[in-house]
């Protein structure tokens, strides 16, 4: 592989801040990395990229580009003036804290998973947090738009954000009915209907290639054959696992579903090979003592590999399951067995993949092509009109 260029850090200040500067020679390799931190700006002034000029940025940079290629610190000096960010910090009042740990059992007690206790209790403490000085009793339904307006607008959070937020506030006003708010009147935003990002099946093959980690091509190579959830994956046991039968059990998966899952042949070979070198205790993939990998590790050697591989998309684990699905619709699989193998409960979310398959959009005949085909066909028409003789003088 060739060496990439250095990269050169540097310190400004730029549009009213401390910034760190990486000064390298053009790269798209460096550049696609760059991009996938979500903290780069590109300055047309100093035709450069730079970062904010924090512990916590310096610290990504040099992360995302370890074993990468070599980053030049000798003009940056760590000041410890520039303080690191602030972390947002509630404050709850004994009761208050009380009632949010019992809201959190509640939910519990109505069998949600993990991850929707933690997402709705997050948003309701947030929402008792902004009104901490009003009594509970006294919110109405224009401290909720507040809130929304307030709170939401200033983090930038996403359309799904705040439908999971008023699904909290919804169960939380059944859990505790002496609000004024009125259930009737919370109505969810409507979902963003965005068509899912997938990749082309030399990009799947060119990103596992360059994958030379065993595991990370493993992990990657099983997320793509399966169309597994990231979370399936990480929570996936090894007696789930039957090479036999060439098929995986998912154990609760999304909505506390079970199904199966097929295992590629030609994936048989680096399964047989990772798990004999790798030995996993319990887990399919595991992290420092036998315990359940990192998700956000899976996301960070996806990354790389991505870069790596020269694909410019933005590709998340999810992607290789969107890939997948549409993969499948495109070699002839009918959507019913495609809504078995990735645990929709609704056809109507599978559906969405035939809005990005190719294969019927390829038999779709663009107008323009019609218009030269007419034109090509009226020209050879005239020209043996021509040669007949017939319109002669």
């Amino acid at each position: 592989m060739e060496r990439l260029p250095t990269i050169y850090l540097e310190q400004i200040v730029h549009r009213k801040k401390h910034q760190i500067l990486l000064k390298f020679d053009f790269n798209n390799l460096l550049i696609g990395l760059l991009k996938k931190t979500n903290e780069a700006h590109w300055s047309q002034t100093h035709r450069s990229w730079y970062v904010e000029d924090t512990k916590e940025n310096l610290a990504l940079i040099l992360m995302t580009f370890k074993g990468i290629t070599f980053i030049n610190k000798k003009n940056y000096i760590s000041k410890d003036k520039y303080p690191t960010k602030t972390v947002f910090k509630r404050d709850l009042t004994a009761a208050q804290k009380t009632l949010l740990n019992s809201f959190y059992l509640y939910l519990k007690g109505k069998r949600y998973s993990t991850s929707t206790l933690q997402t709705y209790t997050f948003f309701v403490a947030d929402f008792v947090n902004f009104h901490t000085n009003k009594a509970l009793e006294l919110l109405t339904n224009r401290d909720v738009e507040l809130f929304i307006e307030t709170v939401f607008i200033e983090r930038k959070y996403s359309i799904s954000s705040q439908r999971q937020f008023i699904s909290a506030l919804k169960l939380f006003t059944v859990f505790y009915p002496h609000t004024q708010i009125n259930d009737l009147q919370l109505t969810r935003p409507k979902r963003s209907r965005k068509l899912p990002n997938v990749l082309s099946q030399e990009d799947i093959l060119r990103i596992l290639q360059v994958t030379k980690n065993l595991k990370h091509r493993a992990i990657l190579g099983l997320l793509y054959s399966s169309g597994l959830r990231i979370g399936e994956i990480t929570s996936l046991r090894l007696f789930d696992i039957d090479v036999q039968r060439k098929q995986i059990k998912v154990s609760s998966g999304k909505g506390r579903k079970d199904r199966f899952v097929v295992i590629a042949n030609t994936f048989l070979p680096l399964l047989q090979n990772y798990l004999l070198t790798y030995k996993p205790f319990s887990f399919f993939i595991e992290g420092p003592s036998q315990k359940r990998y990192s998700e956000s590790s899976i996301r960070k050697f996806l990354a790389k590999s991505t870069a790596l591989a020269g694909v410019t998309k933005n590709v998340t684990p999810h992607t290789l399951r969107h890939s997948f699905a549409t993969h499948l619709l495109e070699n002839g699989v009918g959507l019913r067995h495609i809504q078995e193998l990735l645990g929709h409960s609704k056809p109507e979310t599978t559906m969405i993949y035939t809005h990005v398959a190719k294969k019927d959009l390829l038999e779709i005949q663009s107008p323009l092509d019609t218009i030269l085909l007419s034109l090509k066909r009226n020209s050879k028409e005239e020209q043996k009109f021509l040669l007949s003789g017939i319109n002669s003088v």
